[in-house]
């Protein structure tokens, strides 16, 4: 078996899986999915020069990532909850591709073919990990195997459960809830829609709430509902019938529409289609560092979980490619490998989780949208 174990077939784990595989360095993703295609992959990515796309490129798929980025997707349409557009930004067809988006499900499938076959394990996702002293682990997988590994590198996720041996961290809510709608192929069914949303991100704030959509490669058009100063237990108490999506709609756009929210944008909510998916976000403390554990490392979401601000992605990629090219750099020392990554990384997903905690402030605060128009047009 590799002595190189990661848990977790997102993007981090796949960039690091990749990037030793070009440097001749065998690992093995586990990953509990059954298969590439058991799921949706969620939406788009916005990566930067210097974080995904530099990671892409340490990854030798530079090629790939300028065929899938969407340069139209960095448009930008900002409103007020009233309706009034406050800031558009539109992209030229040969303006520089400072923060293109990727869809997951296209960035996942690139980085899947990089990889030699069998390089995924699917359906063999972590149970537990036990220390076996000198850095091994002896790995309990849910298919009811194990394995044992010289390096376990935890690229899995929020609930992370290769996190607990390192750190007793744990994601902490945000107050804020979040409800993802979607409306497919919005250019063929909803063409005044999609000339009122345009190309790529359309955003309108208001007190307490905010409405953001995004249009993917796909055509679908994935809509936000966040509620700013919310948690779990409120968003139970308003009896939203999920089970019922057509329901849960109408009692969504109520919600909206009793706040003052203007008919062009609660006609977004109307137009959806079933999928109707509640949750919360949460956060690891920023700065969370840990001392070293030999054979351990996170990647990802399971090392620096941040607010969604468009850093969480590029850091995660570049985490994987940067552990990657210290283990290259120094193969037989695995140790000494993740000492050198941890030593960086651990400042660079601090500067990038202050900034994203940062942003999630001001999208909380009453007149976000007139904070956010200052902060892009600066």
């Amino acid at each position: 078996m590799p002595p190189i174990a990661i848990v977790g077939a997102g993007p981090a784990g796949l960039v690091l899986a990749r990037v030793l595989h070009l440097h001749g360095i065998e690992a093995v993703v586990y990953e509990r999915e059954a298969s590439p295609t058991v799921r949706t992959q969620g939406g788009m990515l916005d990566l930067t020069p210097g974080g995904g796309q530099r990671a892409l490129r340490e990854a030798g798929l530079e090629a790939e990532f300028l065929r899938i980025a969407r340069r139209e997707g960095q448009d930008l349409r900002l409103l007020d909850h009233t309706g009034a557009v406050l800031l558009r930004q539109d992209t030229a067809d040969d303006a520089p591709l400072e923060r293109p988006e990727v869809d997951r499900a296209d960035l996942r499938a690139v980085l899947l073919d990089s990889l030699p076959a069998g390089a995924v394990a699917w359906g063999r996702g972590l149970v537990r990990a036990e220390p076996l002293g000198g850095g091994e682990h002896r790995l309990y997988l849910a298919d009811g195997g194990t394995d044992t590994c010289e390096l376990l590198v935890g690229a899995d996720g929020a609930n992370s459960r290769v996190r607990p041996l390192v750190t007793d961290a744990r994601p902490v809510p945000l107050g804020t809830v979040v409800i993802e709608l979607g409306i497919p192929d919005l250019a063929r069914t909803r063409p005044d829609l999609a000339a009122r949303v345009g190309r790529g991100n359309y955003w309108a704030y208001g007190p307490d709430r905010s409405l953001s959509a995004q249009l993917n490669g796909d055509g679908r058009l994935r809509i936000y509902l966040s509620f700013h100063g919310r948690d779990e237990e409120w968003l139970a108490s308003l009896g939203i019938p999920f089970g019922d999506p057509a329901r849960a709609r109408a009692r969504l756009r109520e919600l909206y529409a009793g706040a003052g929210w203007a008919p062009q944008l609660t006609e977004l909510i109307d137009a959806c289609d079933d999928t109707v998916w509640p949750r919360s976000l949460s956060a690891l403390p920023v700065g969370l560092t840990w001392a070293p554990v030999p054979g351990v490392t996170l990647l990802g979401d399971a090392a620096h979980l941040m607010p969604p601000a468009g850093n969480g992605a590029n850091e995660a990629l570049l985490d994987g490619a940067e552990l990657g090219l210290a283990i290259a750099a120094g193969p037989g020392d695995l140790d000494a490998a993740v000492r050198r990554y941890e030593t960086a990384m651990f400042p660079r997903a601090e500067e990038a989780a202050r900034f994203s905690a940062r942003i999630h402030e001001v999208l909380k605060s009453p007149d976000a949208a007139q904070q956010l128009v200052g902060f892009l047009a600066g």
